[in-house]
């Protein structure tokens, strides 16, 4: 058999066998299964964000093999049994040791689907993906797969209402009331907030990956935003993905034909856009990796440049959760991402020259789909924007060298004044500690505070877990007593997060990174109009080395670990502590922490320079 990603079948009768009884089994022309495969894969967890994946595989299962046969418009192809992953809830986990295996979900998808993908040789794919770690594996492995392909999201869960009060709540609002005393609010809440099934609802890291694949053109635009109950998950889009999947297929255009340069760039800006989650910053380049570019600040978009396009450039168009008022739900109903889409197009902030799953160009989709003009309260203009800046940051200074770390600035409340922070450390060596202080002695924490966590990156933790239980804790004290307390941290934050939070430094702690030298009551100083973040003790040269030569000692003394780590005591715990790259890189699983690209390639260039057309005096290019 030839060495081809196209695997087929030959005349061998034992690699017949089971291939003509799968055939069998699945309704299928026997005489096909020569042919080159096609199928359908879906993503499963132990959290209601899962539940509608498996009917809408089934039914898109159904639409495949309706269409396979020998006839003059069907498909000539094999099709193979539907495939399906595992992922860990993180709403159930935030806050506990278990959260170390959030993150490693992405790889663990990853690793599975390109088993399935490789194993079966599949020439079509169309996938229904579901949470927020699981897309970004599985659209991962499709990249490094590179045949054709396309996804659907399941669909975001709609928003609860809360019986007492008839305000709209989510998960988030379960979170915040976290330290409530009244147990019969708590449990009110709780049962209240996630009513029916689907992925979070906010813009969230969920529906912020489901932009973002839409808007590089792997997930037709109008498929985003729709809730998981919407019944044109099943009784539209299925036949539409069949259709979409079958000229990807007669074309040949695969998944690195449409993830380029410029639509990676256009899926950053319409996530600046919607005050994306920070989680972007490790799965835009995680993504980008796969597609064959080998750094992402070099390839697609530069710390500079991403930094100019959100503070003059993108405004947040936007008046969503957990910054704002609405949901995924109710963008939908305002006509869906198609309108904010549409909206940057216009103001000539994408490329719409970028091809798309659908077969149309960026721009070419968006007319056809022909969405309505903003309404003006949950979507808004360039032109009179929800905020007049995007909604992240990425920040530099002496405690980021790596220029990894992420503000999401759509979602701070409070404490920057003229763009700068100036406060004080309070040191967690893990969140565990932070934890037992917010739920024990909440007092303990003062005004101006910036809480560092650290050790939870994603080989000290090991994992990256997000940290909503702490922040939403922080964020409900706040508001409570008035005050400000920053949180940075080695570690990320759940897309759901708001305040002053801070995540995604780099180096990490454990390899001894400038967030491991920081120390109680020093000066820590976020500069926004420098975009950096500063630990003033550690400027004096002195002071960093006496403070560095004593943490090498600790670790010497440590069998050259720090002990503050977290425990390891699985081999998927020991392969992320021991292969995890720096956020920087994604902080993805990569053999000895060198970043793995499958077929490098070389950026490609084009004259589109994003520009606001309502702030002409922007233009600077890099």
């Amino acid at each position: 058999m030839q060495n081809s990603k196209k695997v087929l079948i030959d005349k061998h009768p034992g690699r017949n066998a089971q291939t003509f009884g799968i055939a069998r089994e699945l309704g299928t022309d026997i005489e096909l299964i020569h042919e080159p495969s096609v199928g359908v894969i879906g993503n499963k967890g132990d959290s209601q964000c899962y539940l509608g994946v498996q009917h809408k595989v089934e039914i898109i299962q159904e639409c495949l093999r309706e269409k396979i046969g020998r006839g003059s418009n069907q498909l000539r192809m094999r099709l193979v049994q539907p495939e399906y992953t595992v992922a860990t809830s993180d709403g159930m986990r935030n806050g506990t040791r278990e959260m170390r295996y959030s993150l490693i979900g992405r790889e663990v998808t990853h690793d599975s689907v390109c088993e399935h993908l490789s194993a079966s040789g599949l020439e079509g794919t169309i996938a229904v993906v579901a949470c927020d770690k699981p897309p970004v594996g599985t659209l991962a492995a499709i990249l490094e797969h590179n045949r054709p392909a396309i996804v659907m999201s399941d669909g975001p869960i709609r928003p609860g209402t809360d019986s007492v009060t008839n305000e709209r709540i989510d998960i988030i609002s379960s979170f915040q009331i976290a330290g409530n005393q009244d147990g019969e609010t708590t449990r009110r809440v709780a049962c209240e907030s996630c009513p029916g099934y689907g992925s979070c609802g906010g813009m969230f890291t969920y529906n912020t990956m489901q932009t973002f694949i839409g808007v590089v053109g792997m997930q037709p635009l109008h498929m985003v935003s729709p809730p998981s109950d919407d019944e044109r998950r099943i009784e539209q889009f299925p036949d539409e993905l069949v259709s979409f999947l079958g000229a990807l297929i007669e074309s040949q255009v695969a998944p690195r034909d449409i993830v380029s340069r410029d639509s990676l760039r256009n899926a950053m800006i319409v996530s600046m856009a919607i005050g994306g989650s920070t989680n972007v910053l490790l799965h835009g380049p995680e993504l980008a990796r796969a597609a064959g570019f080998r750094d992402f600040s070099t390839d697609i978009m530069s710390p500079d440049e991403f930094n100019y396009l959100s503070r003059h450039v993108v405004p947040v168009l936007v008046d969503a959760r957990p910054f704002g008022t609405y949901s995924m739900v109710d963008i939908d109903e305002k006509g869906g991402i198609q309108v904010i889409v549409k909206e940057l197009l216009g103001a000539g902030l994408l490329n719409g020259e970028t091809l798309t799953c659908t077969g149309e160009t960026l721009s070419q989709q968006v007319d056809r789909l022909d969405p309505p003009a903003p309404d003006g309260v949950v979507i808004y203009t360039v032109k009179d924007p929800y905020k007049p800046t995007g909604g992240l940051r990425l920040l530099g200074g002496n405690l980021s060298p790596e220029s990894s770390a992420v503000l999401k600035l759509a979602g701070v409340e409070g404490g920057l004044e003229n763009n700068v922070f100036v406060g004080k450390a309070r040191i967690f060596n893990g969140e565990s500690g932070l934890l037992y202080s917010l739920e024990n002695e909440p007092e303990t924490l003062e005004n101006n505070d910036m809480v560092i966590v650290r050790y939870e990156g994603p080989s000290g933790a090991p994992g990256m877990p997000e940290m909503l239980d702490s922040t939403s804790r922080i964020t409900t004290l706040c508001r409570d007593r008035g005050i400000v307390v920053g949180l940075m941290t080695d570690g990320r934050f759940s897309g759901g997060s708001v305040g002053l939070v801070i995540g995604h430094v780099g180096p990490e702690a454990v390899l001894g990174g400038e967030i491991a030298l920081i120390e109680d009551g020093d000066e820590i100083v976020i500069d926004l109009n420098n975009n950096e973040v500063n630990c003033t003790e550690l400027s004096d040269k002195a002071t960093y080395n006496k403070r560095k030569e004593a943490w090498e000692k600790v670790v010497e003394a440590n069998d050259g670990i720090h002990p503050s780590v977290g425990d390891v005591d699985t081999r998927l715990l020991n392969r992320m502590r021991r292969s995890a790259v720096s956020a920087k890189f994604g902080a993805g699983m990569h053999p000895d922490r060198k970043l793995w690209v499958s077929e490098p390639r070389d950026p490609v260039r084009t004259s589109f320079i994003p520009t606001n057309k309502y702030r002409p005096e922007f233009g600077k290019t890099f």
